[in-house]
C-alpha cells in the first residue's frame, strides 16, 4: 500500500508533510468535488504529479472497442470521461527559481482537508538561496453553493528577507492536459489524447476564456478565469489552449502578495460556444460579487445544513471517527449539484473504470443518498430514467423483452466489452429497480416522480423474457453471473433469482397502484399475474446435505479452493486463470452473502447463521464492495466484532490504499458502503419495510464468529423520515 501519513483527527484529514512518493494516492484523497464539477488534489505548481485531472460530471468522449474476435451484439464504441479545462495551476517563482518541492526541500510541506469549510489548505515554508524564508499558503475550494465554480486563495509570503515573485497562473485545455488515460489500444489512446477541437478563446486585463468541443461525442465545453490579486502587477494574454496571467511583486521583508483565483466551468451538448463562454463569465461574476469570504461562508452553510442531518458520532475509535467522517463528505460532495449525469464509480476524483457507472452506483450510493440527501438521490434516479430508450434498444439487440440496461455506462449504451462480466450479470436490472423502489419506500414520494414506473416495468419483462419454466413449473434464469466475478456465467445464482423475484412482485404491485399509467405502459392484469405466478415459481438452489443455500446451482460441490497454499496469492484474478477458479469454492466477493441483507425476508435466523459461516470461509474481498456487504450480514447474524473489523476496512479502503486502486480515484461504492454498515450493520436500519427500522447489534449475545478464509483479513422510529437521523455508535461499549 502507498497510502500517505495522515494525522488522526475528527474533523480534517491532514498530511502533515506531504510525500511525493505518494502523490497518486494522496490527489484522490484530497480531491474536491460538487457533483458537477471535481478537481484532484494536485500541487498548485502542478509538478510533480501523479494524475491531474478537472472532470465534468457527463463530459466524455467515444473511442473504438476492438475485439480479438468479432460477435453479435458487441458494442462497438467505449466511452471514456476525459480531463477538461484545468484551472488549477499556480507556478510560483521566487528570484528566479521555480517552486519544486523536489528541489527546494522545504522546512514545513503540509495539506489539510476540512470537512466542516470544504476547502484544501496548503502550508508550504523553504528558504531562497539568497536566505529569505518565504512561506506560501492556498486554500482551494469547490462551491457547493455556485456549481460551476472552483476558486482559490493564494498567498506568498517574504517572512524575513526580500525577495521578487512571480505567479504564473493558468486555464489550460483539455487538449494539452494530461489524460490519465491506460489503454493498451493506440487507438483509443490517440482518440481520447486528441479529444477536443478548440474553439473560442479571449483575453482580458485579469482573466480570459476559453471553449471547445469533442470530435466524436459532441460536447461543448467552456471555461473562464478572473483574478483579484493584492500587492501586485499583472498581465494576461490567451491562445487557443491558453489563459495565461502573471502576477509579479518585490517584496520587503514581511510582505506579502495575495491573489484569488476564480474558475468556472460549463458544458452543453447542444448550446454554441459563444453561449457557454457567456455562462462560464457570468457565473465568475457570481463568485467575485459574493468575494472570496462569501464564497467560503456559502460553503461553510452548505455543509453545516449537511452535518446537522447526516453527522456520524463514534465513540473510543478516534481513526474510525474520521473515516466515517471523510466517507459521509465524500458521498454527498459527489452528487450535491450533479444534473443530467451518473455518478461514476470513482466520481470525480480520478480516471478510474474510465468515469463508467456501475451497478454499485445504485446497490449502494443511491440507497445511502435516499436516506441522507433524497432530492439528490432523486436527481440520479431521473438520470437513469432516462436512459430507458438505450436500454430498451440493448434488450432488442438480445432478442429480449423490457429493457436490459447497460453495465457500465456514462450516458446510456452499454460500452463493457466483456460480456461475462456484463450482459451476463443481468442482476444489474433488478438493482436499479430495487434503487427505485427504496427510495419510493424510504420517502413517500411518487415512483412516477423519478421515473421508476417504466423502469419497474421494463425490467420485469426483460426477467420473463430472461426465465425458463421447466417440466415440474419451478422458475430458472441459466447463464448468469451474479456480484461474485469469480463464478461467473452460472445457472440459478441465487443473488439473482431472488432479486428478479423481487423485482417482478414490486413491478406489479406498482401497477396495481398506478392502474392508468400502467395501462399507458400496456400493461394489463394478465401481465402482472403472469410476473407473479413467476416470482413464486423462482427455484432456489438449496444444498439438504450442508444445510446451506449454494451460490448458484452445484456451487457447493465445486472443488475447493487451496487457500492455505495460495495465502500470499492476491488478488487471484492477478496470480490465476479465469479458467482456473471460475468453477471452485473462491468468491471475490458477497454473492450470496448480499442476498441475505438485500432480500432478508427469503431466510429463516437459522440460513442466515449456516450461510454467512460456510461463505465467510470462501470470500477474500478482491473486491472493495465486499466489506461492506459482510459487515452488514455479520451484524445480522450478532457477530458485532466481526462485523466491527469489516467496517473499519470499508470505511479506511481509500485513506489506507487498502486494494491498492486510488490512486485511480476514491472507491465511491466503498464510500457509501462505510455508512450503510455503520447504519444498516451496527445500526440494524433497514427500510425495505412499511416502517423504518433500527435494531443496533449488541456484543451481549454474541454466538462464535464465522470463520474467514485465510489471508483475507488486510487490515427506533416508526415512520419514515425525509432524512436518516444522526448516527451515533459507541465502538468501545459495542452500542
Amino acid at each position: 500500500m502507498s497510502a500517505p501519513t495522515l494525522d488522526v483527527d475528527p474533523w480534517h484529514v491532514r498530511e502533515p508533510h506531504v510525500d511525493t512518493g505518494t502523490l497518486d494516492v494522496a490527489e484522490s484523497l484530497f480531491s474536491l468535488s460538487n457533483g458537477y464539477l471535481g478537481i484532484r488534489g494536485t500541487l498548485d505548481e502542478v509538478e510533480p504529479f501523479g494524475m491531474r485531472g478537472t472532470y465534468l460530471s457527463g463530459v466524455y468522449e467515444t473511442h473504438p472497442l476492438s475485439y480479438p474476435e468479432g460477435g453479435y451484439g458487441q458494442p462497438g464504441e467505449g466511452q471514456a470521461l476525459l480531463t477538461v479545462t484545468d484551472g488549477t495551476p499556480l507556478r510560483l517563482l521566487v528570484d528566479g527559481i521555480p517552486l519544486d518541492v523536489r528541489e527546494v526541500r522545504p522546512e514545513v510541506h503540509e495539506r489539510t482537508l476540512d470537512l466542516r469549510a470544504g476547502t484544501l489548505d496548503r502550508r508550504v515554508r523553504w528558504t531562497t538561496p539568497r536566505g529569505t524564508t518565504v512561506e506560501v499558503s492556498s486554500r482551494r475550494l469547490v462551491s457547493l453553493a455556485e456549481r460551476s465554480i472552483c476558486a482559490v486563495r493564494y498567498e506568498v509570503r517574504a517572512l524575513d528577507g526580500p525577495a521578487h515573485v512571480v505567479v504564473r497562473s493558468e486555464v489550460a485545455s483539455g487538449a494539452v492536459t494530461p489524460t490519465g488515460v491506460d489503454n493498451d489500444d493506440p487507438r483509443v489512446k490517440d482518440v481520447l489524447d486528441n479529444a477536443f477541437e478548440p474553439m473560442v478563446h479571449a483575453c482580458a486585463p485579469t482573466g480570459g476564456t476559453l471553449a471547445s468541443r469533442t470530435r466524436r461525442s459532441g460536447i461543448t465545453v467552456a471555461a473562464a478565469v478572473d483574478h483579484v490579486v493584492d500587492g501586485g502587477r499583472v498581465s494576461s494574454d490567451a491562445d487557443e489552449h491558453r489563459v495565461v496571467t502573471v502576477v509579479a511583486a518585490d517584496l520587503a521583508a514581511g510582505g506579502a502578495l495575495g491573489i484569488t483565483k476564480v474558475v468556472a466551468h460549463t458544458w452543453s451538448l447542444d448550446a454554441w460556444a459563444g453561449s457557454l463562454v457567456g455562462q462560464a463569465s457570468a457565473a465568475v461574476a457570481s463568485a467575485l460579487d459574493l468575494g472570496w469570504e462569501g464564497l467560503l461562508a456559502a460553503q461553510r452553510d452548505v455543509l453545516d445544513e449537511f452535518w446537522a442531518t447526516a453527522d456520524v458520532e463514534v465513540d473510543g475509535d478516534p481513526e474510525l471517527q474520521q473515516a466515517l467522517r471523510y466517507s459521509v463528505f465524500q458521498l454527498f460532495c459527489s452528487a450535491a449539484c450533479i444534473s443530467g449525469a451518473p455518478v461514476g464509480a470513482k466520481g470525480l476524483t480520478g480516471m478510474g473504470y474510465s468515469g463508467h457507472t456501475f451497478w454499485d452506483v445504485e446497490g449502494f450510493v443511491l440507497p445511502a443518498l435516499t436516506l441522507l440527501r433524497p432530492d439528490t438521490a432523486a436527481r440520479l434516479l431521473r438520470w437513469r430514467a432516462e436512459t430507458i430508450g438505450s436500454a430498451r434498444e440493448r434488450a432488442r439487440t438480445l432478442g429480449r423483452a423490457g429493457a436490459a440496461f447497460a453495465w457500465r455506462t456514462i450516458s446510456g449504451p452499454e460500452v463493457s466489452a466483456y460480456w461475462p462480466a456484463s450482459t451476463a450479470a443481468m442482476h444489474v436490472n433488478a438493482d436499479i429497480a430495487r434503487a427505485f423502489w427504496l427510495y419510493q419506500n424510504a420517502t413517500g414520494e411518487d415512483l412516477d416522480d423519478v421515473g421508476g414506473l417504466p423502469v419497474l416495468v421494463e425490467t420485469a419483462r426483460l426477467w420473463m423474457s430472461l426465465g425458463h419454466e421447466d417440466a415440474a413449473g419451478a422458475w430458472h434464469l441459466f447463464g448468469m453471473t451474479g456480484p461474485d466475478e469469480y463464478t461467473g456465467v452460472v445457472d440459478d445464482n441465487v443473488f439473482t433469482n431472488l432479486m428478479a423475484r423481487a423485482n417482478l412482485r414490486r413491478a406489479a404491485d406498482a401497477c396495481r397502484r398506478h392502474e392508468a399509467r400502467a395501462a399507458d405502459l400496456g400493461v394489463d392484469h394478465t401481465e402482472t399475474a403472469a410476473w407473479r405466478s413467476a416470482a413464486a415459481a423462482v427455484h432456489v438452489p438449496w444444498d439438504e446435505g450442508l444445510r446451506v443455500h449454494p451460490m448458484n446451482a452445484n456451487f457447493t460441490a465445486y472443488e475447493e479452493w487451496p487457500f492455505e497454499e495460495q495465502r500470499d496469492a492476491y488478488p487471484v484474478q492477478e496470480h490465476q486463470h479465469y479458467a482456473t477458479f471460475y468453477r471452485r469454492q473462491v468468491l471475490k466477493q458477497a454473492d450470496l452473502v448480499q442476498a441475505l441483507w438485500w432480500c432478508r425476508d427469503e431466510f429463516t435466523d437459522e440460513e442466515v447463521a449456516r450461510d454467512l459461516e460456510y461463505y465467510e470461509a470462501r470470500t477474500v474481498r478482491d473486491s472493495s464492495l465486499s466489506a461492506a456487504v459482510q459487515a452488514v450480514v455479520c451484524a445480522q447474524a450478532q457477530h458485532p466484532d466481526l462485523a466491527l473489523r469489516y467496517l473499519r476496512e470499508c470505511a479506511l479502503v481509500d485513506l489506507r490504499d487498502v486494494q491498492e486502486g486510488t490512486a485511480q480515484g476514491l472507491h465511491m461504492a466503498s464510500v457509501a458502503g462505510a455508512w450503510l454498515a455503520l447504519a444498516a450493520g451496527l445500526g440494524g436500519l433497514r427500510e425495505d419495510h412499511e416502517d423504518l427500522e433500527i435494531a443496533p447489534c449488541s456484543r451481549r449475545r454474541s454466538p462464535a464468529p464465522p470463520t474467514t478464509s485465510p489471508g483475507a483479513v488486510r487490515c427506533c422510529a416508526s415512520r419514515r423520515p425525509r432524512r436518516a437521523p444522526r448516527s451515533r455508535w459507541c465502538a468501545a461499549r459495542g452500542r
